[in-house]
């Protein structure tokens, strides 16, 4: 294959992130529409909200959420940045080091003005609620940091290794937003907003990633290793969710009165962790479909 024809395949190769991008703005002008606008969905929002913080109630709990949320503070987190830039030196790409860092700077920088810009009181305060949160909590500061740094891991990391990365990403942007919420310093709309809005960032950073992937290419693709497939791409984010599928029903069978019990109760916050769950998964699957090829 010449260069011309790899030239010609670059505007499909980047439509995929962008239009992915595209498609986030739209999720993220919804959701926050949703959480301060839909009635029904404020209340939920609330239900989930409670849900966590009755969890946090337990001081094990409580003490371990805190923990895991505080990797995404200032110091820690300017640690862990470093990783994926490092990577991408090591890897001799620094085009791909330029992009990492400006997606870390920019979905943080977003989220920050975001919040300034639509500032708005939420139910829990206005109720008098025992942890109200401040005006400016949506969308989730720590919850953008978190996923930006997973999805940057997988920008980061060797085409074959990249379904592994997503996988570890997933969990880890999933298991700070949780904590997020266990501690109640946040809403579950404030979680989606940060995944969100690190995931339009990746995907735009992914543009130009497949840019600078096809343009080597022109060079390069006699040597070049072989893109996973889709499923294969999947595999490792199906894996983890088949295993969490797998815990959770090993502990309805050991406790199953109480876990019926349990569910009954608090309906709406089994679904909304579920549905955290499963959107911090699909940021992570749409990344690594998007840098698949």
């Amino acid at each position: 294959m010449g260069p011309d024809c790899v030239f010609e395949r670059v505007p499909a190769r980047v439509s995929i992130p962008m239009l992915g991008a595209a498609g986030g703005v739209a999720l993220l002008s919804l959701t926050w529409f949703a959480a301060f606008h839909i009635g029904l969905v404020e209340h939920a929002d609330l239900s989930i909200f409670r849900g966590f913080g009755e969890l946090g109630t337990r001081p094990r709990v409580w003490s371990l959420a805190a923990s895991i949320s505080r990797l995404c503070n200032e110091k820690p987190y300017l640690c862990l940045c470093a990783v994926p830039v490092f990577v991408a030196v090591a890897r001799r790409r620094l085009w791909l080091a330029l992009e990492i860092a400006s997606i870390l700077v920019g979905a943080n920088l977003t989220t920050y003005v975001l919040k300034q810009l639509l500032a708005h009181p939420r139910a829990e305060s206005l109720l008098g609620g025992p942890h109200p949160l401040p005006a400016t909590s949506w969308p989730s500061g720590h919850t953008t940091a978190a996923t930006s740094l997973a999805l940057c891991c997988v920008l980061a990391a060797p085409s074959r290794l990249r379904p592994f990365v997503a996988a570890g990403g997933a969990i880890f942007a999933a298991g700070v937003a949780y904590s997020l919420l266990v501690i109640n310093a946040h809403y579950p709309s404030d979680v989606l907003g940060g995944f969100l809005v690190a995931g339009i960032w990746t995907l735009l950073g992914a543009a130009g990633v497949r840019l600078a992937d096809a343009r080597r290419s022109a060079s390069e693709s006699a040597g070049s290793p072989a893109h996973p497939t889709i499923r294969q791409a999947l595999a490792p984010l199906f894996a983890v969710l088949g295993i969490a599928i797998a815990l959770a029903g090993v502990i309805a069978l050991a406790r199953p009165g109480h876990v019926v019990s349990y569910t009954q109760l608090h309906e709406g916050f089994i679904i909304g962790a579920a549905a955290i769950g499963a959107a911090g998964s699909a940021v992570a699957a749409g990344v690594a479909l998007a840098l698949r090829r």
